[in-house]
């Protein structure tokens, strides 16, 4: 884990001290820099030591100096790859994973990438080709950013550091604005940063010694071609070794190694696995928030739960008020883009509080998106099993439980009855497209505190959604909502495990996002892996004897909640007021400062409107003035 950088092109014009010292933060144990003879390439790099300490200093060549790299990241299969890699010729002067990508690049070329089990984001320099070779990992857990002109290509682990380079202006994109208003996050390869493009999840780049792209290359995709042949029994055996080799790998830390515990079914599961397969000796410390202001937003008894039977050492931190006035501002600025919901604060704070006691974490971040958890899929599927039984079309493939089999699983949307009533108010059974776009759209309460012209190309949002949302073979309904949380709302969440992790120099590992994991549950049919409707249903099964029967029963699914909407009605309104309406504020043109004030004041139970434009203002005044 750490922070790179690099230019490709742009002479000498480009501050590279300062792309990396903004990067400090990821790298707090060294940093390293190299440069082509020709001086036509550099590539710098900030280090978390975490693996071999000592030797794993980058930028990292083979052995006669013609390849080079630097990388953000984990191999977790590294040993084994040392050891094939070895008996192909290979000679290694270190014991670090970074190595590793060198010599299975000068090995296999860009086909290197399909032999790597881990989350990394990285850059290799081949001199003999005049190339550089850029990829991300499959589902995006690490961050790749990038600016290309024709004067050459800027990359880094954060757009922070591109800003640094002194070549780029920050100016807003306000179609990427109108994507976030509507998703929280930015579809495709954009960011809310004019010019400023992501490397997508699953893709390579390879640019000529001028900065010129060459290639922009998708090499891993989910591919739902399903498994008739093999039973509900094999899949569910199938996935418990999975999960354990996949803990188990993402135990190898040269360093202290603790995790993330919420009290939910997926961070219990890590935990519970971890200590189990912790061959340290030690036990596991375990990092775990909660707020003072009511039982609804605590479930630290369900973590204490769980940290008894794994026999972990509890921490636990209770974020305030005026920890979020204090800290919001950090925060947004590490952020570099408003991004997801509140819980972004509280995962800071735990974060804070790990890096106290580790530098890597396991966490369970993706199960939701992988195993079908959120309640939007029960209520999607809902009204497809609704229009079959209407239709007579229920025995259809694209139904992964009937009418009557999916009663049962209806209990769990107590809780969720004004999103059923919002979704339902409006183009009950049009397309699929179209009523899972619904679901996702958080632009409907928003608008009116916002200035309309913002909102001027719905068109074009909703095809954007489209592309994505059938861009794959998926046949199901059910498949077409999870292949588009997982290329648009898990990176969004993983952006938010990055900075607030790596805020504190801390390594975050997420087990549950190991590829050979997500294709199998791709692979796997509806009917078995969403059975009558249950979320998580295959998962559930999987870890039935690992985890608390108390954990696995419950039903009040909280994902962290954060009680701003009291605090808005005390400690933090005069902070919301200073903040979004001040002659700095008014004077951007993107909020509506009349009915915004009225908005502050209103705001619903757990709503998001002044949280949303708080983080957006926050973001103009850390990277616009």
């Amino acid at each position: 884990m750490c922070g790179i950088a690099g230019i490709v092109g742009y002479s000498n014009t480009v501050e590279r001290k300062n792309m990396l010292d903004i990067l400090a933060h990821r790298g707090p144990d060294g940093e390293g820099e190299y440069v082509s003879p020709d001086g036509a390439v550099w590539m710098g790099h900030r280090r978390l030591a975490i693996i071999d300490p000592e030797g794993g200093q980058q930028p990292i060549s083979n052995e006669d100096g013609t390849v080079w790299v630097v990388f953000n990241g984990c191999i977790y299969n590294y040993l084994e790859l040392t050891q094939t890699l070895r008996r192909r010729g290979h000679r290694f002067r270190s014991y670090t994973d970074t190595e590793v990508i060198v010599h299975a690049y000068e090995e296999y070329g860009e086909d290197c990438l399909k032999y790597f089990i881990g989350m990394f984001s990285f850059a290799v320099w081949d001199e003999k080709k005049q190339t550089l070779f850029c990829a991300r990992d499959r589902l995006g857990v690490k961050p790749f950013y990038y600016w290309q002109d024709d004067a050459g290509f800027l990359f880094a682990s954060e757009i922070k550091a591109l800003l640094a380079a002194g070549r780029i202006e920050a100016v807003e994109d306000r179609d990427s604005l109108q994507e976030y208003l509507v998703f929280q996050t930015v579809l495709a390869d954009k960011t809310l940063f004019k010019g400023v493009k992501k490397l997508l999840p699953g893709y390579y780049l390879l640019l000529g010694k001028n900065g010129e792209i060459i290639k922009n290359q998708q090499y891993w995709d989910l591919n739902f071609n399903m498994d008739f042949d093999h039973t509900e029994e094999y899949f569910i055996d199938r996935l418990r070794v999975l999960l354990e080799d996949s803990v188990k790998i993402r135990l190898r830390s040269d360093v202290a190694l603790g995790a993330h515990l919420s009290g939910g079914l997926d961070s219990s599961t890590m935990v519970c696995l971890a200590s189990m397969l912790n061959s340290t000796g030690e036990s596991l410390k375990t990092f775990t928030g909660a707020f003072d202001e009511g039982p609804e937003f605590d479930e630290s008894h369900y973590a204490r739960l769980v940290s008894e039977k794994a026999g972990t050492e509890y921490l636990q931190v209770n974020p305030g008020s005026q920890d979020f006035v204090d800290l919001l501002p950090r925060i947004i600025y590490f952020m570099d883009e408003p991004s997801a919901g509140p819980g972004v604060f509280p995962q800071y704070m735990v974060s804070r509080l790990a890096s106290e006691h580790v530098k890597v974490v396991l966490g369970g971040q993706g199960g939701d998106e992988i195993f079908a958890g959120y309640a939007r899929y029960l209520i999607g599927y809902l009204e497809e099993c609704l229009k079959g039984a209407i239709e007579e079309t229920e025995g259809r493939a694209q139904y992964a439980a009937t009418l009557s089999s999916i009663i049962p699983s209806l209990p769990m949307l107590q809780q969720y009855v004004p999103m059923l009533r919002y979704f339902w108010s409006d183009g009950l059974f049009e397309s699929q497209e179209k009523r899972y776009f619904r679901l996702m759209d958080r632009s409907g309460g928003v608008k009116d505190i916002y200035n309309p012209d913002i909102f001027c190309d719905g068109v074009k949002v909703f095809k954007e959604f489209e592309n994505i949302f059938s861009g794959s073979n998926a046949g199901s309904f059910l498949n077409r909502m999870l292949y588009f949380d997982i290329k648009v709302h898990l990176p969004a969440l993983l952006h938010v495990e990055d900075r607030t992790s790596m805020a504190w120099g801390l390594e975050s590992r997420v087990p549950l996002l190991d590829h050979r994991i997500v294709e199998l549950i791709a692979s796997i049919p509806p009917v078995i892996k969403f059975k009558g409707g249950q979320p998580k249903y295959l998962f559930r099964k999987a870890v039935k004897n690992i985890v608390p029967e108390k954990v696995m029963e419950r039903k009040d699914k909280m994902g962290f909640p954060v009680p701003l909407h009291l605090w808005f009605k005390g400690s933090l309104r005069d902070f919301a007021c200073d903040t979004l309406l001040s002659s700095q504020a008014k004077s951007r043109g993107i909020f509506n400062p009349e009915a915004l004030e009225k908005a502050i004041v209103n705001e619903k139970d757990f709503g998001r409107l002044i949280w949303g434009a708080l983080c957006l203002e926050l973001w103009f005044s850390s990277f616009f003035k």
